[in-house]
């Protein structure tokens, strides 16, 4: 999605409409807020903010009051969001490839609940420091063929 030079990233075609479709998912969701992330060359990390729109709780109320259950999308759940986030980048890179069905992604993803001020504060460390780290990191191509 990009590459490194003199200690920035340098996004290519790929990295700019991962980066797009990113803004997008905060604009078309009323209950979704972006926090830090950052775009690496085979990867990304971000926080999303779940946030209320309404007071509603049940069967219509915000997630994450609502369960994400097994092959049902539920609209604005994590699972969700990330599923048509992969899927849109995917058909996009594909059409610029050539390669119809084609995977651009991972099969899956990580998540994590983030509870409290000290737990976001390092995690948003995290991530503006990964770039600093790419030389060592085991998504790092160069890294693969090393002896450890």
């Amino acid at each position: 999605m990009g590459e490194f030079w003199e200690g920035t990233i340098i996004l290519n075609e790929n990295g700019r409409i991962v980066n797009n479709e990113r803004l997008k998912t905060s604009e078309i969701r009323q209950n979704v807020t972006l926090d830090e992330y950052i775009i690496m060359p085979n990867h990304i990390h971000g926080i999303i903010n779940i946030v209320e729109t309404n007071n509603n709780v049940g069967a219509h109320g915000n997630v994450p009051l609502q369960i994400e259950k097994f092959g049902k999308s539920t609209s604005n759940s994590i699972p969700t969001i990330i599923k048509l986030f992969k899927s849109t980048v995917t058909k996009q890179i594909n059409i610029i490839r050539g390669t119809p069905g084609e995977k651009f992604w991972q099969r899956n993803y990580y998540e994590h609940i983030i509870r409290n001020g000290d737990e976001l504060n390092k995690i948003r460390e995290y991530i503006i420091y990964n770039p600093l780290k790419w030389e060592l990191d085991n998504k790092n191509p160069e890294n693969w063929n090393l002896q450890i």
